[in-house]
């Protein structure tokens, strides 16, 4: 057979592409990349590297203060971002690291939450997560093996940003070693030396209050759900030093049952509340009903408008019997979505009513895909993302029209 030669012409440039790119590969330096999951190479040049390295991908949990998130990745838009004077229509996601996720997992799951936010057309979003303490009466506050570091705190809070969404920084103690089973909860601690408590946690707080500077987030809540803490000289000092770290609103969310039943004494710029208000009225009960409920609540503290006061947490299980204990988070009876959203859609008319600052539904976890139902043999009956009925009612809210509560300097 005789053999098919190459044209002169053509074996001149594929020497040359040789020589580029198969050279290169063999000393180790080449300079086409492939990125996973892409069908074509990068080009790099000089002494760029687009992939992550070894110590920024490993298990140590952390990340130098410079990275960023990867540009690659596209991020859905909000439909419009918040201003000032506009209503927070968010979330609050939960966020317990692992130290082996590496970061194209971080980043790539804030994408995911980023992506389903904007789908319920929402635009902000809450970043909560975990810190610990020894027990009722420990002075010690410390990060755990949860607790996101705080440059990737402020990776996250870049991803979310990319998306147009507003951003608050959120740390809240850890339950578990409170023991329970006694009545202890965050609200009960009892410190042995309060010098020493706040001393802690001010320490604690510092690197958070300056990833989230940087980061541009809007508000940083300096604590939640303290009650016995509540009114302490101390936080005077603590807030202070917070200000100087953080140029955002520093805000403090009270527990719902504090909130009405007396003043919360905080030297903090805005004050959001965890509101779980009881609202004893059979499963069928209707939006005009549960609005009613709230309302007999909110007018043992104030009646009329709530310019100045945000929803920091609203939710309740999707079952039977919710509406009687809505902050009940173990209990697991009959799944009935129809509860979770009607309670939604009344919260929302309740934000709109009182002319308050927004709400932010509890929660989704981060390491969770939202866009799938939730398993409800071992999920929270609270959670959310993924049950239909409460998404309509999430959207209908965040697109109701609402144009907040103003800028007005008296409110």
């Amino acid at each position: 057979m005789k053999r098919t030669r190459l044209p002169l012409l053509a074996v001149l440039p594929v020497t040359v592409i040789a020589l580029v790119v198969a050279v290169p590969f063999v000393a180790g330096d080449h300079p086409l990349r492939w990125e996973s999951g892409s069908l074509v190479p990068s080009l790099v040049l000089g002494d760029e590297d687009t992939g992550p390295s070894k110590a920024a991908s490993g298990g140590d949990g952390g990340t130098a203060p410079s990275a960023s998130p990867s540009p690659t990745a596209e991020t859905a838009k909000v439909d419009k971002e918040w201003k000032k004077g506009m209503p927070q229509w968010g979330i609050q996601l939960y966020w317990e690291d692992h130290p082996d996720h590496a970061l194209e997992y971080i980043d790539k799951q804030a994408r995911v939450q980023a992506d389903y936010l904007v789908g319920l057309h929402a635009n902000s979003v809450s970043v909560s997560f975990p810190f610990y303490t020894g027990g009722r009466s420990s002075t010690k506050i410390s990060r755990g093996a949860k607790t996101p570091t705080p440059e990737r705190i402020a990776r996250v809070l870049r991803i979310f940003h990319e998306a147009g969404l507003r951003t608050t920084v959120r740390p809240i103690m850890d339950e578990k070693s409170l023991d329970a089973k006694a009545g202890g909860w965050r609200g009960n601690i009892t410190p042995a030396d309060r010098d020493a408590w706040f001393a802690s946690y001010e320490k604690f707080l510092a690197p958070y209050l300056k990833a989230a500077d940087e980061a541009n987030a809007a508000t940083f809540v300096i604590a939640t759900e303290l009650n016995s803490m509540e009114g302490d000289a101390h936080w005077d000092a603590l807030v202070d030093d917070a200000e100087k770290r953080f140029s955002g609103e520093v805000a403090y969310d009270s527990n719902w049952d504090a909130y009405v039943n007396g003043p919360v004494h905080m030297p903090v710029n805005h004050l959001g509340i965890d509101a779980y208000f009881p609202v004893k009225v059979p499963d069928d009960a209707s939006v005009d009903t549960l609005v009613a409920g709230w309302d007999d609540w909110l007018d043992k503290k104030t009646t009329g408008p709530l310019p100045k006061i945000t929803v920091a947490e609203a939710g309740i299980g999707a079952m039977d019997g919710g509406y009687r204990a809505p902050g009940d988070f173990y209990t697991k009876r009959a799944v009935n979505p129809e509860v979770q959203a009607t309670w939604y859609t009344a919260v929302c008319k309740v934000v709109r009513e009182r002319h308050m600052r927004g709400v932010y539904w509890w929660s989704i976890y981060f390491d969770d895909d939202p866009r799938t139902a939730p398993d409800d043999k071992v999920a929270s009956r609270l959670d959310f993302a993924g049950r239909p009925l409460t998404e309509k009612a999430i959207k209908s809210c965040f697109t109701s029209g609402y144009a907040g509560p103003g800028t007005d300097p008296a409110n």
